[in-house]
């Protein structure tokens, strides 16, 4: 269920402003951690918007910092984005159940 809302939120509110982006979710975690300060920051805000509905902990600051963690440890290999988006989602609301 969290998914399918995820993926709707998302698409309602972030999908506007992918043709003008540099990243989208679809990118691999490789693209992300070579990308400009710039791109990652603006991929963080459309990220908080879109999730923000969901849950407020899901905000810019904390896809930066969990996007940046997520990246930098172990080998990314061949993960998309979208997953380490899911990861994050799934971890703020973890943390929020405790």
């Amino acid at each position: 269920m969290l998914k399918k809302l995820t993926l709707i939120l998302f698409f309602v509110f972030g999908a506007p402003s992918i043709a003008e982006a540099r990243l989208t979710v679809t990118d691999k975690l490789s693209a992300y951690r070579h990308a400009s300060s710039a791109d990652r920051i603006d991929l963080a805000t459309r990220l908080g918007k879109s999730f923000s509905a969901l849950s407020p902990g899901l905000t810019r600051d904390y896809f930066i910092k969990c996007l940046e963690e997520t990246v930098n440890i172990g080998d990314p290999r061949d993960l998309e984005l979208d997953e380490a988006v899911r990861l994050c989602v799934a971890a703020q609301r973890g943390a929020g159940e405790e």
